[in-house]
């Protein structure tokens, strides 16, 4: 029966097999010693806490051996683990912490304050303190583990359709939704990556992106786990650290998103690293700027592009690496059994080139929203189509490209405009080292752009000049009528830039010249 236990599959075939290295304190884990801590955890939420298959139990703590801990135990037995943003208020968490009804909480030392705020707002179960000097919590973890009888029986396995986790979208355009996810989910996107990524027990990947997000979990995690390959567990983001592991430890395929990128590439040891053991690397989260992927071609690396939401998989498509490169911008060919469409708004499939929302329908798809029927009915339909909200057309060859978010589209003089075609053109300007365009209302055109940049470190550059370089490339009226100069811009942990804050910036401060430079023609 298909489950999670991706981990406790593995440990039965390559139990000597080094599964984890912590770059924090260098400790390594073989297969059979990671599966007996999952093990180990699960015992504890059941024999430990009295917890109870579908009961849900909270994780608030950064990248770390006993994140895994728990991720790999609820694939064990049926606890759903709910994994807490770390960068969410405790007004936030409380929202989820609610919504979910957790029976346990699970926190690490540094949110300690965060936890004890929260749960003065709302119930939060029993709270345990991952850390042992910690006396936040009403007992800690390693306190929990020993008072357990020695043994690793657990119940199992889990059933397809039983809930794994809920992972809470970031709500940056409204109250975060709980996506029910469920085993049969995290095993398919983990064998199809595997499958058609081609990855092996020779793989080597570092994870450097938060674990509480489906990327961090899904995109190499499960996959490498699956395979029996090696996982290099970064406790948080530091370029030169990852260029470092990347070398040490011969790592062979990385994930990250356009804004790491862009920030490995400004790095020191970008120039000098030794890549020759390097597969390609592969870039999700946001569109990845054509001139980025040549920036990496430069130096020897295939940049592959993926696409995946939290709903669907974190991995839906796949390319060659000579594709990486022939069809820089395209996220790729659908993975296998995943049926993938653009459609118009009636739901009917638009040919190949024109642009609809991308839907997808498979074995990989959610099965919907926590404690919410209303978006689970409106995000998948009575054929079963998940429909993501995000715009994309399909060239003749197959390949996919993502125009923007439906809800990012602006009408401007009665035609669309997608920013995400824009924002490519302006990270090409070799001044500016971030951009973002929003639609906002004009008496005369309905919607116009306003295109937020950020220049490079001593560049200057005038409104005129990114005009003309938008006017040479697209039509006219895909031209920014504002340019506005911000430190930077507001971005998710997984690089999506928070398009609703810039609006408000747009509306609050319209009428004076804070953000600098502007066109008003």
């Amino acid at each position: 029966m298909i489950c999670a236990d991706l981990l406790g599959q593995r440990s039965r075939l390559s139990p000597d097999r080094v599964a984890l290295v912590e770059v924090a304190g260098g400790r390594r884990y073989t297969y059979r010693e990671l599966d007996h801590r999952a093990c180990a955890c699960a015992r504890s939420w059941l024999y430990g806490l009295g917890l109870k298959r579908g009961d849900r139990v909270g994780i608030l703590a950064g990248n770390r051996v006993e994140f895994l801990d728990a991720f790999f135990a609820a694939a064990k037995c049926g606890v759903i683990l709910v994994p807490l943003g770390t960068r969410l208020t405790a007004q936030e968490l409380a929202t989820i912490a609610s919504d979910a009804g957790l029976s346990a909480l699970f926190f690490a030392r540094e949110y300690v304050d965060t936890v004890r705020d929260l749960s003065s707002l709302a119930p939060a179960g029993r709270l345990v303190a991952l850390d042992a000097d910690d006396a936040g919590g009403e007992l800690s973890y390693d306190e929990l583990l020993a008072s357990l009888p020695e043994g690793d029986h657990v119940p199992g396995p889990c059933r397809p359709e039983d809930p794994h986790c809920l992972l809470y979208t970031s709500g940056t355009t409204g109250r975060p939704k709980g996506v029910i996810t469920p085993h049969r989910q995290v095993a398919w996107n983990a064998y199809n990556t595997v499958a058609c990524w081609q990855l092996s027990e020779d793989d080597v990947s570092p994870i450097f992106t938060p674990l509480y997000h489906a990327g961090g979990l899904g995109a190499f995690l499960t996959p490498i786990i699956l395979a029996g390959g090696r996982i290099v567990l970064h406790s948080d983001f530091d370029a030169s650290e990852v260029w470092r592991t990347i070398e040490s430890e011969r790592c062979t395929v990385v994930l990250g998103v356009p804004t790491i990128w862009k920030i490995l590439a400004d790095a020191p040891e970008f120039e000098t690293a030794n890549l020759e053991h390097v597969r390609w690397f592969i870039s999700g989260g946001a569109p990845m700027p054509r001139h980025l992927v040549g920036v990496y071609r430069e130096r020897g690396v295939v940049m592959r592009q993926g696409y995946g939401l939290t709903e669907v998989g974190v991995n839906c498509f796949a390319m060659s690496d000579e594709e990486a490169w022939e069809k820089a911008g395209s996220i790729g060919r659908p993975l296998m059994f995943t049926e993938a469409r653009v459609s118009d708004p009636e739901g009917k499939e638009l040919p190949p080139d024109e642009v609809g929302e991308l839907c997808f329908r498979g074995p990989h798809v959610s099965a919907g929203y926590w404690n919410n029927p209303e978006a689970t009915a409106e995000a998948i339909d009575k054929e079963g189509w998940f429909h993501t909200g995000d715009m994309a057309r399909r060239d003749s060859d197959g390949f996919y490209y993502i125009a923007g978010r439906a809800k990012d589209m602006f009408i401007s003089g009665g035609v669309n405009v997608y920013p995400a075609e824009i924002e490519n053109v302006l990270l090409q300007h070799p001044s500016l080292l971030d951009a973002a365009v929003v639609g906002v209302p004009h008496e005369t055109w309905g919607e116009v752009g306003v295109a937020f940049i950020v220049p490079a470190a001593d560049h200057a550059v005038t409104p005129e000049e990114l005009g003309q370089f938008v006017a040479s490339r697209l039509a006219r009226y895909k031209i920014p009528r504002e340019f506005r100069i911000v430190d930077e811009l507001p971005r998710t942990p997984y690089g999506k830039v928070i398009k609703g804050e810039l609006v408000e910036w747009w509306e609050k401060e319209a009428q004076n010249s804070e953000f600098g430079i502007r066109n008003s023609e």
